[in-house]
């Protein structure tokens, strides 16, 4: 299984991505500069938190320019996991990958701490080794996780059950106080309409060591491994049509197994 970790000028966790892929988890893992064109084979794509390009304009809004983020919009379109965490998440709205956008946080304060979130449901590739209603210890570090998207938008996504995360308290009960920025709905994460692309503020990959206080992000990596594994088991038995994700996603990407897409 190979991660792809996408490094913007001004990621900075992009290592910490990287680390609990192969170090914690013993994946092939390979860091992506945002000028390539590749994304080298990738079954997994993370676009790391950090402040990309110093978040001059809007947070993300300059990343989602940068050359790499063709072959990122091929690999989603083919079905490929795509995670963004934090400024990941920023750079994939930016990229109308996920509806809405992050705005500055309700007080107007840089977040640093850690918070509960609840996840709503476990049918993504990032999700699928947890379950619903189970309650996470993850790590927040922003000024802009505000979420937000219009009232019709907003609707369709609980209609459609793409809100994936959710801030609440430790026993899972939503309310204002478990919301440590305003975003509305206390919405912590989002995927879109294929389910494929996952977008989230806190940093599961902050949470993956005892050592950091917390295990909890594990189950966001292990769910895509799994998830892949899965798949290709299915390929492999005859189960189920079509060429596997991942192999697809490649293909659309200029991974070694096809032609770039142009």
């Amino acid at each position: 299984m190979k991660f792809a970790v996408i490094v913007f000028p001004g990621s900075n966790c992009d290592h910490d991505a990287y680390h609990t892929a192969r170090h914690v988890l013993g994946q092939d893992a390979e860091f992506i500069w945002h000028k390539e064109t590749s994304l080298k084979g990738a079954d997994v794509v993370i676009l790391p938190g950090g402040f990309s390009h110093g978040d001059y304009l809007r947070t993300g809004a300059i990343a989602r320019f940068s050359p790499v983020m063709a072959a990122v919009t091929q690999f989603a379109a083919a079905g490929g996991p795509l995670l963004g965490i934090c400024n990941g998440f920023q750079v994939l709205c930016e990229a109308h990958l996920l509806p809405g956008a992050l705005l500055r946080n309700r007080d107007l304060k840089f977040h640093c701490e850690h918070v509960w979130v609840r996840i709503e449901h476990g049918d993504t590739p990032f999700t699928s080794a947890a379950s619903s209603g189970q309650v996470l210890s993850l790590p927040i570090a922003h000024g802009e996780g505000n979420y937000y998207a219009d009232d019709d938008t907003v609707a369709q996504l609980e209609a459609s059950g793409r809100v994936i995360f959710r801030y609440c308290d430790a026993s899972g009960q939503v309310s204002d106080s478990s919301n440590p920025n305003g975003s509305v709905h206390s919405i912590a994460g989002i995927c879109n309409e294929s389910r494929n692309v996952v977008g989230l503020m806190p940093h599961p990959e902050r949470a993956c060591e005892a050592w950091l206080g917390s295990k909890d992000g594990l189950v966001v990596f292990e769910s895509a491994i799994g998830s892949l594994t899965a798949v290709g088991a299915c390929e492999r038995s005859g189960v189920g049509e079509g060429t596997h994700v991942a192999e697809r996603a490649r293909r659309g990407a200029g991974g070694p197994a096809g032609q770039e897409m142009r």
